[in-house]
Order: C-alpha cells, then sequence, then structure tokens
C-alpha cells in the first residue's frame, strides 16, 4: 500500500480522544485503498462510517477516484456504459420473468444476459414480452436465426406472425447461453431482439449450437419486462443492464 493507502474509514463519538493516527486519516482527503477489496472492508464494521451516498475514494490498483451512487461504485468522469439494474438465480422451473418495471423511461435499449445451466430434460426455450404482470401471447412476433451445430448441421430457426420468439434449447447438464439487447420496449413503438444463443442437441452427441439471433414485435405495444419459457424444468441465472444513453 502507498503511504496515505488507509484500511478503515472511521467514525468518532462526541468526547473521544483523537490521536496523531486518527487525525493523520482525518487530514488525508478523499480515503485511499489499495484495492476495491480493502475499500469495500473499510465500511459499515465498528468504528468505521456506514457506506452511503456521495462517499468518495481512491483506488490505488487502478489509479482511479470513485465515488458513491447510493447503489454502487462509479468512477470519477467516467459515465458508464452499462448500468445493472436487476439480476437473479433460479431453480426448477418453467418459466422466468424479469422483475415488473425492468424496462423504463431511464434507458432506451437493455442488455440481458440469460443462462441455463441445467434442466430435467430436453427442453425448448422461447421468450416473450411481458407488461404489468403478464405476458404477452399475441401473434405479433417474428424471428429469424442463423446459426450451425458443432458437427456442421443447419441450426437456423424461424418464424413468422407466432406467438413467442424461439431460440432452441437445452439437455440436461448441457447449458444454454444468451445474450440479447433489446431496443425500446417501453415506448409504443415496435420493439426489437437481436444478440447471441449458445444451445445444445443432445447427451449422446453433445452437439452445441451457436446462433445469431434477431426478433420483432410487430406492434405498438408499451413493455415494462421480458420472459424465457421452458418446456421442461430448468436451474440458472440472469442479468439486465441498462445501456447508458449519453
Amino acid at each position: 500500500m502507498g503511504a496515505n493507502a488507509v484500511t478503515t474509514v472511521p467514525v468518532y463519538t462526541a468526547g473521544e480522544v483523537l490521536t496523531a493516527a486518527d487525525m493523520n486519516i482525518t487530514n488525508s482527503g478523499i480515503p485511499v485503498f489499495a484495492t476495491t477489496v480493502t475499500r469495500d472492508a473499510a465500511f459499515g464494521g465498528t468504528g468505521e462510517k456506514t457506506l452511503a451516498e456521495g462517499q468518495f475514494a481512491y483506488i490505488e490498483a487502478t489509479n482511479t477516484t470513485q465515488y458513491y451512487d447510493g447503489a454502487a461504485w462509479q468512477s470519477v468522469g467516467v459515465t458508464p456504459g452499462l448500468v445493472f439494474i436487476t439480476g437473479a438465480t433460479f431453480s426448477a422451473v418453467t418459466s422466468v420473468s424479469l422483475p415488473t418495471s425492468t424496462f423504463s423511461a431511464t434507458y432506451t435499449n437493455y442488455l440481458v444476459q440469460f443462462y441455463a445451466t441445467t434442466a430435467t430434460a430436453q427442453a425448448d426455450i422461447t421468450a416473450r414480452f411481458r407488461a404489468a404482470g403478464a405476458d404477452n401471447t399475441t401473434s405479433n412476433y417474428s424471428y429469424a436465426s442463423n446459426g450451425v451445430y458443432s458437427n456442421g448441421n443447419d441450426a437456423n430457426l424461424s418464424g413468422n406472425a407466432v406467438s413467442s420468439f424461439a431460440m432452441r434449447g437445452i439437455y440436461t447438464n448441457l447449458p444454454f447461453s444468451a445474450t440479447l439487447t433489446i431496443s425500446e420496449p417501453q415506448t409504443a413503438n415496435e420493439a426489437t431482439v437481436t444478440g447471441m444463443v449458445n444451445a445444445n442437441g443432445n447427451t449422446t452427441t453433445a452437439l452445441t449450437a451457436s446462433l445469431a439471433f434477431a426478433g420483432l414485435f410487430n406492434d405498438s405495444t408499451s413493455f415494462d419486462s421480458f420472459s424465457f419459457l421452458a418446456s421442461a424444468a430448468i436451474t440458472g441465472n440472469y442479468k439486465v443492464y441498462g445501456y447508458s444513453n449519453s
């Protein structure tokens, strides 16, 4: 650690006698930490400040100044391109819905990472937009995916004016993942989905399919969420980020 690095950010009580070391910390300005690990460990313990919005920190490992916005640490002078919104794990379910109001007026576009690690049986994965706690099941979904299985066979899928997006699937311990950009779901325009899907075949051949995916919801509807559906129970996790508007 450097000469100014600290391992605690103390809070003093009335009548407490301050030592020279206490004063050196107090007079150092923005607290200096060796890493983000020592930064996080310096708040909330006995005799330490509670981490709150407006706190600053300097990180020696990356030579960055950071501030706490009430939810996460951000770098000063750098607008994060992706802002974490929500994430969760799920176990042995046949449908996974993002929380209501995941999509809002705060962001125009979103990154959704969905990962199913296991399934109770071979499962086809589909997806739908969602609003006010209900999936939209109208026949306004169109999609096309272009890809290939690891044995060289085509893995293409397409559908027009159907009730969901189809994204191939998962077989028992062979995982499924989708990294999707969802554009303008909250506005009353047609919403689009683009991204990559990694799906799998059966355990006998252990086939992997890589697909480029594009989907359109062809109606002027505002959505606040998105659902993944499976034809057998799946286990995994998801994360959602908002793309910064500037």
